[in-house]
């Protein structure tokens, strides 16, 4: 059966109303209702006892005692924090040698960086002295005119493509090299072009090369051993003067020096003539080496007395022949 008892409410002071259990009076409002819940303690994992309950500020927050005397913030909430609680793990070793190396190869690489500068742009290395090899149509003094921009200039920064350009007016340089010698000289390797004929101009004969360059001129031709090619081969680009050019290219120096004249009636029909008068059967330009090993061998062969030779047939070098 339901009770019917109603709820009583005596009145009381604001004050009394308004803070149970104030001080002022000692007694709580019994028209409030008032809870407390009781927090158990922790037990410590270590000790087996009960971790003693944290203290409470005026305000009702919990604060934390330390034995020492510095604090630091937590993440969390920002209060104070005790750094005693905080575990510092020793760096591990492989990223401390890790460490050590990279600043040890920047170091070197510094020290190395410095010292190609300085190499580079130091005066103690300028070029003071210009050794010239490898020429025989010209002379060592004339080269070093022509590369006189790189005197005083540092060998670091003298390259073999500005040499180059500064010999290009010498048509007589094929192609030159370059050697440093600290700390003031530099060695220049010239190979110049090599003259394979003579050409007809005027009073004077020119050299050619097998491009057909001419690299100087004579007033006597038996100043030169080298054959002159018939004007009417042409004198510079056409098709028969490139096929006599490709075939006295491809002999050796001493057969080249016994040739009186070249001539061809065709790029397939080239003629040699010996300074002795005999002929020399060439045909076209194919299989170069092998007519040129050829002919050498027919020209060491020893004189017959018996039948005189005034050809030298190579236009089939497997089967050269002579009559």
């Amino acid at each position: 059966m339901a009770s019917t008892r109603r709820p009583t409410f005596k009145p009381g002071s604001d004050a009394q109303r308004a803070a149970p259990g104030s001080p002022a009076t000692g007694r709580q409002d019994p028209g409030v209702i008032s809870a407390e819940r009781a927090v158990e303690p922790a037990v410590s994992a270590a000790t087996g006892r009960a971790a003693p309950a944290p203290k409470t500020s005026p305000k009702g927050k919990a604060v934390r005692s330390s034995k020492r005397g510095g604090k630091a913030a937590s993440p969390a909430s920002g209060e104070m924090t005790d750094p005693g609680n905080v575990i510092a793990f020793p760096e591990p070793k492989r990223r401390r040698v890790r460490r050590h190396v990279l600043w040890t190869l920047l170091g070197v690489l510094a020290v190395v960086a410095l010292v190609v500068g300085g190499a580079v742009f130091s005066p103690a290395l300028a070029v003071r002295t210009i050794t010239v090899d490898g020429t025989k149509l010209l002379t060592p003094d004339a080269v070093r005119t022509a590369l006189a921009k790189v005197q005083g200039k540092p060998l670091p920064q003298v390259t073999e493509q500005e040499v180059g350009e500064l010999l290009k007016p010498l048509v007589q340089v094929r192609s030159a090299t370059i050697e440093a010698r600290p700390p003031s000289e530099l060695l220049v390797h010239v190979e110049e072009r090599v003259p394979v004929a003579l050409l007809k101009q005027g009073d004077s004969f020119v050299m050619v090369d097998v491009d057909g360059v001419q690299l100087g001129a004579t007033q006597d031709q038996s100043a030169v051993a080298l054959p002159l090619i018939d004007a009417g081969a042409g004198a510079g680009n056409t098709a028969l003067f490139k096929s006599i050019a490709a075939v006295l290219n491809t002999l050796p120096a001493d057969v080249l020096a016994k040739m009186s004249t070249a001539s061809a009636a065709s790029p397939d029909a080239v003629e040699l003539k010996l300074v002795d008068g005999k002929t020399v059967v060439w045909g076209n330009a194919e299989d170069r080496e092998l007519k040129a090993k050829a002919l050498e061998a027919l020209l060491k062969m020893p004189p017959d007395p018996k039948v005189a030779v005034s050809v030298y047939d190579v236009s089939v070098p497997r089967h050269p022949f002579t009559k």
